[in-house]
């Protein structure tokens, strides 16, 4: 459990090393509002030992519908900015915290909501779920990162005219477009997602690591910078003693090996 009633934690998996993180709001269909961001901040901050990865859903019929609207303070550009980067600060926990996160989908994830999915490491999405961005509608902007985040998932050009046509996106021209890796029958994208987690918590820590925080950012660097990165990035995690082990086990056919199925 953590310490604010909207947002709460549950161990699962064979040896509770999947974090099930629940965001309670279901009568305001889990729309965030600042309690509910910093206590998000500080669960990824303190994660029980031994957590491999992270599931991230919304109690109810929605993941999350965006900013509680009803709890917006009048704010002057220097308390704008501020409110602005705690959730920058909140979100990147998830996006560049202890373990991986995957965001089970479905309902509504709109606004701020798709704000936190995009910050999430996998995505599932069930047939329910609609992504939309109102913010330019109602004269405001992205602020928890999402024009950074968005558009590297769906392009710049389809999060323009979301804002500024007010477009939805349904489940399955959202999982074309790219918000999604993964589309499902409705009601199964929470059971998707702790298959996943529990796929994902089975790896090699620093190899996680590795994808989690050195990826992202090799993507991003030009090439030369990019291949010297993956070179020191692949040495350090090859030196690791599990990796030897596995590596070991795999050429001792003690490992499974890829297959199609």
């Amino acid at each position: 459990m953590t310490t604010n009633p909207d947002l709460q934690l549950e161990l699962r998996g064979p040896q509770n090393n999947i974090a099930v993180i629940r965001l309670a709001r279901p009568t305001k269909r889990n729309a965030l509002n600042d309690g509910l961001i910093l206590a998000l901040r500080d669960l990824m901050d303190n994660l029980p030992e031994g957590v491999g990865a992270a599931v991230i859903h919304g109690e109810g019929d929605h993941f999350c519908a965006g900013l509680d609207l009803s709890e917006l303070k009048e704010r002057d550009a220097g308390q704008g900015l501020q409110h602005s980067r705690m959730w920058h600060t909140a979100l990147e926990r998830v996006q560049f915290g202890p373990v991986p996160v995957i965001a089970a989908l479905h309902g509504a994830v709109v606004g701020g909501g798709l704000e936190l999915a995009s910050s999430c490491h996998i995505r599932v999405a069930d047939e329910t779920t609609f992504y939309a961005l109102p913010e330019g509608s109602r004269g405001i902007f992205v602020g928890g990162g999402g024009s950074v985040r968005i558009p590297r998932l769906i392009g710049t050009a389809r999060m323009m005219d979301m804002m500024m046509t007010g477009r939805v996106y349904n489940a399955v021209d959202g999982e074309k477009a790219g918000f999604a890796q993964y589309l499902v029958p409705t009601g199964t994208a929470f059971d998707k997602a702790l298959e996943l987690a529990g796929r994902i918590a089975q790896n090699a820590p620093l190899t996680n690591y590795a994808l989690m925080h050195a990826l992202p950012r090799i993507a991003e660097q030009p090439s030369d910078q990019g291949l010297m990165a993956e070179a020191m990035m692949a040495a350090i995690a090859q030196s690791a003693p599990e990796a030897k082990a596995r590596v070991r086990a795999f050429l001792e056919g003690k490992a499974a090996k890829v297959s199609k199925d």
